[in-house]
C-alpha cells in the first residue's frame, strides 16, 4: 500500500521530477530542487531517512534507533516536496513512468535514482543466510539484541563457554563495529554482566587485504590496526573467506574460526530489482552515467550516491560524494529546463574520517594534515553530530553519547530493547542445524528449553538460524522471531526505493 503525503500544491503543468531513495542523495536532491519551481515527489519503502554512519552505536547500544531516524514526511513537507511510500518495481523509459510494487505508474518528466546499495557476498556460500548486515535500522536493531542476547547466554552459561564475533571487511563500519565492541566486552559490560569474563567474548575482524582502512594513507592505516590490537581486537589480514557457517567462518587456507555472530562489512552491490529497470550496469551492478550523471542512454534520468557508477571517473562510494551528486543532479534539471547545457560533475574531496573508539580516530584531510587520536575523534563526532538531521535527534544523539562516554565504566552505558519472551530468545549459534560438535558456544544455556544439552545432535530442535522463519506445528507458537538480516544486508534499503 503506498502512502502519500503532500506539500504545496503546484500546477500540473510545473515539470515532475520523481526521487527514489531518502539517503544522502536524494535528501539533497529533493532540498536543491527548492519551492515552487518543480512538482517533487520523493519515494521510499520506509517512514523514516536513517543516517547510516551512526547505526554502530545503534548496534552497540550507545544510541537508540529513533536518534538516527528522521521522518521522511516531514522533511519533504518542509522542502515543498511530497512523500509516497512504496517500492519501485519498474521503469518504462520511453513512456517515461515508473510503477510501485501496489501496482500504482507515476509519471514522470525527470528520475533520480537514489537507492543505494544492499550487501554483496561476492558468491560466498552461507554468507547470505549466516551473517548480519549493518546497513538499516532494522539491521542495527536485531544485530544489537542477538549480542546482548548471547551475553547474557554466558552470565547463565558455564564458567567455560565463550561468545565470539567476527566482522567480515576491514572497512570503516568493519573497524567501528570491532573496535565499539571490543571496549564493551573490557570496560562496560563488566557492570551489566559482572560475572562474564572479558576473556570469554573474543572479537575478530577479518580482511583479505593487507591493510585496515585501504582508501586512508598508510600512516593511518597502520595507526588503525595498532589501535584495533592494542583493544584486543584479533587482526586478520591477507585473509580470505571461503564459506560462512552457522558457528564459524572457512578460510580459504582451511582454517575454521569459530564464530557465534558474523557480520558482514566486506562489500555492496546494487540491488537486484535494479536489473529490471532496462538501464546500463556496470561493477557491482550500479547504474552507469556519464559525466553529467545522467544514465548512459538517457537524457531524463540520473543515478546519485553509491547506485551512481560515473564510468569515466568513479567516485567512493561515502556520504560526501552522494550529498554533492544530489545537489547536481538537481542543479542540471534546472539548467535543461533553463535551455542550458549540462555540466560536468566533479567531486570536492574534503576527505575522509573513521573512529576506532573511545578517544581514537583516524582523519585524512584533502587539504590539510592527518589526525589520530583525541582529537581526531572529537572532530569525527561533531562532524556527524553536524550533518544527522533533526534537532531533537542532534540533542538525543549528543546526550546519549555523552553519557555513554562520560560514565565510562560505571555501568548505565548501554541501550538494550524490551526483555524478549523466552519463546523468541535468540538461540546460540551452535544449536543451529550444521553447527559443528564441540563448539565453545554449545554450553550456553537456553532459557526456553527444547534444545538439545552439549553434546546432543545438532538441529534436533526448533531452532533455526537467526533471521529465518521457525516451522513450527500447527498450534504452537514460533520459536524465533528475529526479521531476516542476511540476505538483504541493507534491511530496507535493498528495494529500489531505499535510502542510499
Amino acid at each position: 500500500m503506498t502512502q502519500v503525503t503532500t506539500g504545496e500544491s503546484q500546477p500540473a503543468a510545473v515539470p515532475h521530477v520523481i526521487v527514489i531513495g531518502a539517503g544522502f542523495a536524494g535528501l539533497n536532491a529533493v532540498k536543491a530542487l527548492g519551492q515552487g519551481k518543480f512538482r517533487v515527489s520523493l519515494i521510499d519503502r520506509n517512514l523514516y531517512s536513517t543516517f547510516q554512519p551512526l547505526l554502530y552505536q545503534v548496534a552497540t547500544g550507545g544510541l537508540n534507533p529513533g536518534d538516527v531516524s528522521y521522518a521522511i514526511g516531514g522533511y519533504t513537507r518542509k522542502h515543498g516536496a511530497r512523500y509516497c511510500r512504496g517500492t519501485v518495481t519498474s521503469i518504462d523509459t520511453a513512456a517515461r513512468h515508473i510503477t510501485l510494487d501496489d501496482d500504482r505508474s507515476m509519471a514522470y518528466d525527470y528520475l533520480i535514482l537514489a537507492t543505494g546499495v544492499s550487501a554483496s557476498h561476492f558468491g560466498i556460500k552461507g554468507a547470505d543466510k549466516y551473517t548480519y548486515g549493518l546497513y538499516t535500522r532494522r539491521d542495527a536493531v536485531t544485530l544489537r539484541d542477538r549480542f546482548f542476547a548471547d551475553v547474557e547466554g554466558l552470565s547463565e552459561g558455564s564458567a567455560d563457554s565463550e561468545l565470539a564475533i567476527t566482522m567480515v571487511g576491514g572497512g570503516a563500519t568493519g573497524v567501528e563495529l570491532a573496535g565499539t565492541i571490543a571496549e564493551l566486552r573490557d570496560t562496560m559490560l563488566r557492570e551489566t554482566f559482572p560475572d562474564v569474563n572479558s576473556s570469554r567474548i573474543h572479537v575478530r575482524i577479518v580482511e583479505m587485504q593487507s591493510d585496515l582502512l585501504g582508501p586512508f594513507d598508510k600512516k593511518l592505516r597502520d595507526y588503525t590496526r595498532d589501535q584495533m590490537i592494542k583493544r584486543g581486537v584479533d587482526v586478520q589480514l591477507d585473509t580470505a573467506i571461503a564459506e560462512v557457517g552457522p558457528d564459524r567462518v572457512i578460510l580459504k587456507d582451511g582454517r575454521h574460526l569459530h564464530s557465534d555472530i558474523t557480520v558482514w562489512t566486506a562489500g555492496v552491490a546494487a540491488p537486484p530489482e535494479a536489473k529490471q529497470w532496462g538501464l546500463p550496469q556496470g561493477h557491482a551492478g550500479r547504474i552507469e552515467t556519464g559525466p553529467d550523471l545522467r544514465v548512459k542512454g538517457q537524457d531524463r534520468i540520473f543515478a546519485v550516491g553509491d547506485i551512481g557508477l560515473v564510468t569515466d571517473n568513479p567516485t567512493p562510494q561515502l556520504s560526501q560524494p552522494a550529498i554533492q551528486m544530489g545537489r547536481f543532479a538537481a542543479e542540471q534539471i534546472k539548467r535543461i529546463e533553463a535551455g542550458q547545457p549540462t555540466e560536468t560533475f566533479h567531486y570536492h574531496d574534503k576527505g575522509q574520517a573513521a573512529t576506532i573508539g573511545r578517544k581514537s580516530a583516524v582523519i585524512e584531510l584533502a587539504h590539510g594534515p592527518d589526525l589520530t587520536g583525541t582529537l581526531a575523534w572529537l572532530g569525527w563526532l561533531g562532524l556527524h553530530f553536524f550533518y544527522l538531521i533533526g534537532g531533537r535527534n542532534r540533542v538525543s544523539a549528543i546526550i546519549n553519547l555523552a553519557w555513554r562516554y562520560v560514565s565510562w565504566g560505571h555501568g548505565g552505558t548501554v541501550i538494550v530493547g524490551d526483555e524478549p519472551s523466552l519463546a523468541a530468545q535468540p538461540e546460540p549459534a551452535a544449536y543451529r542445524p550444521g553447527a559443528e560438535r564441540g563448539s565453545p558456544s554449545r554450553v550456553i544455556s537456553n532459557r526456553a528449553g527444547g534444545l538439545p544439552q552439549p553434546g546432543g545432535e545438532p538441529g534436533a530442535a526448533t531452532a533455526q538460524p537467526a533471521g529465518q522463519p521457525a516451522v513450527q506445528p500447527a498450534g504452537q507458537p514460533s520459536a524465533g522471531s528475529l526479521p531476516q538480516h542476511g540476505n538483504q544486508a541493507a534491511g530496507a534499503q535493498a528495494g529500489p526505493s531505499a535510502t542510499s
